[in-house]
């Protein structure tokens, strides 16, 4: 388990896979203190700490996941700073530039390798898309993997006497638990060093509900109920957890975007209601559609830098036409042809978007090599 004000995922020592979990906000009971019977209260995830530090977190999450945590890691801002300079720095990559003024990242499109201070905003910053915590906590995985990789790639983890020094620099800026020493973390080391991307696991818990109001709380996150427990049950059994359609179901027709943040203007009413339905926000203008339709299929006319949303659109519209162009507002129009227009429904489901479970060599940055296998 690894802290640093954001995600807590579970660190389950060596083993034949190694993954990464939690967004901070998740609504959960609290393990009860130490020395005391009955449940805890309830409150978000991240408040275990607060309330009973390290111990009670730790107990809370395996009370919450039925999981067992072998060891844990502590560290804070600074800590974590020191932590990702002292192992060489952090490589990251990003197809869009990132700036939040929050967290002080500012950094443009392709490959860049951070110091701590620059990681730390990478792995802050929220105000960003998508935004809130979801991004980040992946944004924290995909740095994460670089790390690992970095490491692997330098021969830091090749064998005990370089994972102990490893291990040694890492002591420097973080906290263990009474159980974890420096031969728990040369071992998981020297086993993460030779764990291939491919077998080394990163999702988001699912979530049924992104805004759950609770007084005295906040704004919290709940499980989803049937996929949570088919992740837990993966993990308790070593099972891949990529893929598995009991964790995260693959709809039809993906929407990589969400649907109700598109506002369309549609010139067919059969087309506006069909496209109301999969949560598009439509407006229909089919009373001042032209009498004669121009021949083709439906054109959709889309506002430049809004290519991705312009693809979900096109993907409820298949055969649709795209033109980009400059407007004055941020709406969509949809021009029905003379073809039958064929309107599918779309599914945008947060969790397929911003925390599919994924393998870490999908995170490998264009131009870097996979490290060799042994």
């Amino acid at each position: 388990m690894h802290r640093c004000d954001d995600a807590r995922p579970p660190l389950r020592g060596p083993a034949a896979r190694e993954r990464g979990l939690h967004p901070r906000d998740s609504y959960v009971e609290y393990a009860a203190p130490e020395g005391t019977t009955g449940a805890g209260p309830r409150g978000k995830i991240n408040g275990a700490f607060k309330i009973g530090r390290g111990p009670l977190a730790v107990r809370t999450v395996e009370q919450a996941t039925g999981l067992s945590i072998d060891h844990y890691l502590e560290t804070g801002f600074t800590g974590f700073e020191r932590a990702v300079d002292d192992l060489g720095g952090a490589t990251v990559c990003t197809d869009k530039p990132l700036k939040d003024r929050k967290s002080g990242l500012d950094i443009s499109t392709g490959t860049h390798h951070l110091d701590g201070n620059a990681a730390l905003g990478y792995a802050r910053a929220r105000h960003l898309d998508p935004p809130g915590d979801l991004g980040r906590v992946r944004r924290q995985q995909r740095m994460l993997a670089g790390m690992l990789e970095g490491l692997t790639v330098r021969g830091a983890l090749a064998d005990p006497v370089k994972a102990a020094d490893t291990a040694r620099r890492l002591l420097g800026s973080v906290r263990t638990d009474d159980r974890t020493g420096l031969n728990d973390l040369i071992g998981i080391g020297w086993t993460l060093g030779r764990l291939p991307a491919d077998r080394m696991e990163f999702a988001t818990v699912p979530i049924s509900h992104f805004d759950h109001r609770v007084p005295g709380v906040g704004s919290t996150l709940l499980w989803h109920e049937s996929r949570s427990r088919a992740l837990w049950d993966a993990l308790r059994a070593d099972r891949p957890i990529t893929g598995d359609t009991r964790i995260l179901p693959v709809p039809e027709t993906r929407a990589e975007t969400d649907p109700a943040r598109i506002a369309v203007r549609a010139d067919d009413a059969r087309v506006a209601t069909a496209l109301r339905r999969s949560g598009f926000a439509v407006t229909d203008t089919s009373a001042s559609a032209p009498a004669e339709r121009p021949a083709g299929p439906p054109v959709i006319v889309f506002p430049e830098g809004r290519e991705a949303d312009a693809a979900t659109l096109a993907a409820a519209l298949p055969g649709a036409r795209l033109r980009a162009e400059t407007r004055p507002d941020a709406v969509f129009d949809v021009a029905v042809g003379s073809d039958p227009a064929v309107v599918k429904t779309v599914t945008y489901d947060r969790n397929l978007a911003e925390g599919a479970p994924v393998t870490a060599d999908r995170f490998r940055c264009p131009g870097h090599p996979a490290p060799a296998s042994d």
